[in-house]
C-alpha cells in the first residue's frame, strides 16, 4: 500500500472551501458503522471516526489533511471568527510525525493524525492563552493543559486555540473577535464555547473542547447544530484551564457525531494529580459501549418542565424524539424535576463570587482592560458576602440531593438544552453591559438557564445533540441528563436516536468570501 494514495488535487477538491452539501442522511444503520457516512462527502464534513479509519488505512495523509484544514480556515474562517490564534507550524510538525508514526506501524488509535482544536482557556506550551480578555492578551504558558496533553497523547493535531466570550461569562470583550453562526451569521452563536460550536459546525475542526459552567458546552453545541458533552465535574481534569467558576467549571468535547464525542472523552477523562477535584474514577469506555441497545433504558421526562414556555417547534421536536426513542425500546416515564425556583440565584451567587477570586489578580487594578459585560459581573461578584455564599451553597447542596434522588429513579431525564434555537444577535448580546445582555437574553429566551445551570450545579453530566431543524433552518437539540459518571450511558442513548435520524448529516452552506 502507498502511504498516500489520495492525491494532492484530490484532496483539494474534496475540502475545496466552496464544496459544501446540505446532506440528506439516508442509509441503513448498523452497529459498525455511522448512518451518514458518504463516501463521497467532503473529507471536512466527515465524522472524526470515519477520517481516522481513512488515515489509520493510509487512505488520506494527515499531513495533506491538516494542510487543506489549515487552508480552509484561513479561507473561511476570516468571516466566521471562529479560532482566536491558529497554529499552522505546530499543527503540520504534529501531522508530520503522526503520519511518519502511522507508517512504522505505531498508530495509536482513532485520533492519531486527526485536526482538532480547542477553547482559548486551555493552556498550550509556547502558545498565547487569552481567555477572551485583554487582561491575558500576552499570556504564554509555559506547560500544556492536562486536557491539551491528552490529546497531543492520543495524537491529535491540534490546529489552534477557538474564540469565547470574556473569561468564559456570556459577553465579549470589544478587542476579542465574536465567533458568528454558521448557520446564520445573524443569530446567536452560542455561549462561551462558541469558537468551538462554530469551528466544529463549519467543518473547521472535527471536534473541539469546550468548558461548561452555567451552558457554555450545550448552548453552542445546540445553536451551531453539534453534539456536546458536559461530564461530571472532576471527571476530566481542569489543570491549566483558566478558571471561571472553581466549584463549577466542566471540560468536555464537542464533534459533530455523538461516536466523536465518545471518543474524544474517553482520551480526556481520567485522575490527574496536578488538579484536586479530578475524580478517581474507571476509566471510561462510551466509544466502546456505544453500540448496546436501548429497550431497557428509562428516560425520565418532565413535561411542564421540558416542553412549555420554550419556542414551539423546539417543544415539538424534543416530543417526536422521545417517540423515535419509544420506537427503539426505551420506556418514557413522566417524572417531576426539583423546584428550579431559586437555581439562577445560587448559581449566580457562587460563580460570581469565585470569578472574582480567579480574577483578583487583574481586577479591579486592571479594570479597565475588562469589557463591560465582565467588569460588572466581576463587581457584582466582589460583593458577594461570605455569609450570602455560605447560604447558596447549602441551598446549592439540598438542591443536588433532590436532583440526583430524581436521577436515581431513572437512567437520564430528556429536555432542551438550551430553550430555543438561536436567537437573533444584538449589540447587547456581544458586546454590552450585564443588564443590557440579560434584559436582551430573558426577551429572547427567558428559560434558557433553566436548562443548563441545574447539572452544573449538581455536577451531573448532560449530552446534547441536534433534534431537529425550524422553518428558516436553525437547529433544534434535546438534551439528555444522567447520574454522576453516566456519560457512556447518555452517549449510548443519543448514538441510538442519532443513527435512527438524519440530523446529524446536515451541515451549513458556506460562501466563500
Amino acid at each position: 500500500m502507498v502511504d498516500r494514495p489520495i492525491s494532492r488535487r484530490t484532496v483539494i477538491g474534496l475540502l475545496g472551501a466552496s464544496a459544501f452539501v446540505h446532506a440528506a442522511g439516508c442509509g441503513a444503520n448498523s452497529s459498525t458503522s455511522q448512518r451518514g457516512a458518504d463516501p463521497a462527502a467532503p473529507l471536512h464534513y466527515l465524522t472524526l471516526a470515519d477520517i481516522g479509519r481513512r488515515i489509520e488505512s493510509r487512505d488520506v495523509s494527515p499531513v495533506d489533511l491538516t494542510e487543506r484544514m489549515l487552508d480552509r480556515i484561513a479561507t473561511l474562517d476570516r468571516g466566521l471568527k471562529s479560532y482566536a490564534t491558529v497554529m499552522r507550524e505546530e499543527a503540520l510538525a504534529a501531522a508530520r510525525t503522526a503520519e511518519r508514526d502511522i507508517r512504522a506501524g505505531r498508530y495509536r488509535g482513532p485520533l492519531h493524525g486527526v485536526p482538532v482544536a480547542v477553547k482559548d482557556l486551555c493552556y498550550t506550551k509556547g502558545v498565547r492563552t487569552m481567555g477572551g480578555t485583554r487582561v491575558r492578551e500576552n499570556f504564554v504558558p509555559d506547560v500544556d493543559a492536562t486536557v491539551v496533553s491528552r490529546l497531543r497523547d492520543a495524537g491529535a493535531v491540534l490546529l489552534g486555540k477557538l474564540n469565547l466570550s470574556e473569561g468564559a461569562t456570556a459577553g465579549y470583550n470589544p478587542a476579542r473577535d465574536v465567533p458568528l453562526n454558521p448557520w446564520n451569521p445573524d443569530r446567536w452563536p452560542g455561549m462561551s464555547s462558541s469558537g468551538s460550536g462554530v469551528a466544529t459546525a463549519a467543518g473547521l475542526c472535527y471536534a473541539a473542547i469546550g468548558t461548561d459552567t452555567g451552558g457554555s458546552i450545550r448552548n453552542p453545541a445546540s445553536a451551531n447544530g453539534v453534539v456536546g458533552l458536559k461530564p461530571t465535574y472532576g471527571r476530566v481534569s481542569r489543570f491549566g484551564v483558566l478558571a471561571m467558576a472553581n466549584s463549577l467549571d466542566h471540560v468536555g468535547p464537542m464533534a459533530r457525531s455523538v461516536a466523536d464525542v465518545a471518543i474524544m472523552f474517553d482520551a480526556i477523562a481520567g485522575r490527574d494529580p496536578k488538579d484536586s477535584t479530578s475524580l478517581d474514577a474507571p476509566a471510561p469506555q462510551a466509544f466502546k459501549e456505544l453500540t448496546k441497545d436501548i429497550r431497557r433504558i428509562r428516560i425520565g421526562v418532565d413535561r411542564d418542565y421540558a416542553l412549555k414556555g420554550i419556542d414551539g417547534g423546539q417543544a415539538a421536536a424534543i416530543d417526536r424524539a422521545l417517540q423515535v426513542l419509544g420506537g427503539l425500546g426505551a420506556t418514557i416515564v413522566d417524572v417531576r424535576m426539583p423546584d428550579l425556583s431559586g437555581v439562577i440565584e445560587i448559581w449566580s451567587a457562587i460563580c460570581g463570587s469565585e470569578i472574582a477570586a480567579a480574577h483578583a489578580a487583574t481586577y479591579p487594578s486592571r479594570a479597565s482592560d475588562y469589557g463591560p459585560y465582565m467588569r460588572e459581573f466581576l463587581a457584582t461578584g466582589a460583593r458577594v458576602t461570605p455569609q450570602q455564599l455560605t447560604a447558596a451553597r447549602e441551598r446549592r447542596e439540598a438542591f443536588t440531593g433532590k436532583f440526583a434522588a430524581l436521577l436515581e429513579s431513572v437512567d437520564a431525564i430528556a429536555g432542551p438544552s438550551g430553550g430555543d434555537p438561536a436567537w437573533p444577535i444584538t449589540h447587547a448580546i456581544q458586546v454590552g453591559s450585564l443588564p443590557e445582555y440579560h434584559k436582551a437574553w430573558s426577551a429572547a429566551s427567558p428559560r434558557s438557564a433553566e436548562f443548563t445551570m441545574p447539572m452544573d450545579l449538581a455536577g451531573v453530566p448532560a449530552i446534547c445533540l441536534p433534534c431537529g431543524f425550524s422553518s428558516d433552518g436553525l437547529p433544534y437539540s434535546i438534551q439528555f441528563t444522567g447520574r454522576r459518571l453516566a456519560e457512556a450511558t447518555l452517549c449510548r442513548i443519543a448514538y441510538a436516536y442519532e443513527q435512527a435520524t438524519a440530523w446529524h448529516t446536515r451541515h451549513p452552506t458556506l460562501k466563500t468570501a
